[in-house]
């Protein structure tokens, strides 16, 4: 396997050396962080940005219709001249709304997909911090972002916003469970949860082939529950434009909306980054049995390339199920994930820990 020849650890280790050479521990440690956190925020603004333009292409297509195609070349400058409009809307401020907490929840939010992005292994290498509980770090944080929204729909002092917050909690609250439990089977397979090591456990094939069938199911279990843990439709009950107007961001506008808007993709591309690690190999290249030329052919494809063209396949199947799918009601949501999903997933944990326990995996 030629995967070293894309091997990011040496550049990254040169850049600590570097700037060890040129100043005391302290400050090296200290001009890194400034580096990966420029580097992660020009990396946050442009997938957004493209996001949002895939999101309205992908649905003009699923629609027999063109999407964005005046502002730039192909419209691609249609979401930058997006964001310049809302950056300069005027912030309107929501009389005996709580001042405080309004203008603390999208920062919670934002807070919260930029942490998880912090684990997320895009190439070999590449990776600002490889935690020996990493999985469990991404599943803690990516919590913490449904307390942005409650805080938001509660502090606007609306009943709309108040009542999406409240549906968005009862969702994320449900569907972390078969979220939590779907990854949990790759955890049980792979014995680690340390993201590069899920990683190398799949080097001679990936856990949604090798895991048999019981992988697949919690593949599919993690793609519905995690689409309807980030709000994104058939399950977007929380921003219900025919019943709440926008959900728990009515009242937001200007900046503090985009914050909002801005989270729900970037949730979407982390969403779909978890599943291409735990399920299709992360940034490990396809290879098939007794196909030797082939692996070979597959191996000098760079390992940044196969890492996000893994995500942006899951990222286009949750657009498909949004412009494919009708809302559900909140009753069917809920009994969607405590009368089915959960009650599967158990016994499916239970079949994938005993497969394990007996050797029965490739």
């Amino acid at each position: 396997m030629n995967d070293h020849i894309y091997d990011f650890s040496q550049l990254t280790r040169h850049i600590d050396e570097s700037l060890r050479a040129a100043m005391s521990p302290t400050w090296a440690v200290v001009v890194e962080l400034v580096i990966i956190g420029l580097v992660f925020l020009t990396f946050y603004a442009l997938l957004g940005l493209f996001l949002v333009y895939a999101e309205r292409k992908v649905c003009a297509l699923m629609q027999n219709r063109i999407g964005p195609n005046r502002v730039g070349k192909w419209g691609l400058l249609q979401t930058i001249a997006d964001l310049l409009k809302l950056l300069t809307k005027e912030l309107v401020y929501i009389e005996r709304a709580d001042k405080f907490l309004f203008n603390l929840a999208p920062f919670i939010v934002i807070i919260a997909s930029f942490m998880a992005i912090a684990a997320i292994p895009f190439a070999k290498g590449l990776q600002a911090i490889d935690l020996n509980i990493g999985i469990f770090y991404i599943i803690a944080v990516t919590s913490v972002g449904v307390i942005g929204i409650l805080i938001g729909g509660w502090a606007s002092n609306s009943k709309y916003s108040l009542i999406g917050a409240m549906r968005s909690g009862a969702q994320v609250i449900s569907y972390e469970l078969s979220v939590g439990l779907s990854l949990l089977s790759v955890v049980i397979f792979s014995g680690s949860m340390q993201l590069s090591e899920i990683i190398r456990s799949q080097a001679d094939g990936w856990w949604i082939f090798k895991g048999h069938i019981p992988a697949f199911i919690a593949f599919l279990i993690y793609l519905v529950a995690a689409t309807a843990e980030i709000n994104r439709g058939p399950f977007d009950l929380a921003e219900a434009e025919s019943e709440l107007t926008a959900g728990f961001h009515t009242e937001y506008s200007g900046i503090k909306f985009a914050f909002f808007f801005l989270a729900e993709y970037i949730n979407m591309f982390i969403v779909a980054s978890i599943a291409t690690t735990m399920f299709l190999g992360g940034w490990l290249p396809l290879h098939i049995d007794h196909w030797a030329a082939f692996n070979r052919v597959m191996d000098y494809i760079p390992s940044i390339v196969w890492f996000f063209a893994k995500t942006f396949f899951i990222i286009y199947v949750i657009m498909w199920f949004k412009w494919t799918f009708p809302r559900l009601r909140i009753d069917q949501l809920l009994t969607l994930e405590w009368k089915y999903l959960l009650p599967l997933n158990l016994i499916n944990t239970i079949v994938i820990a005993f497969i394990v326990m007996m050797g029965w995996h490739f």
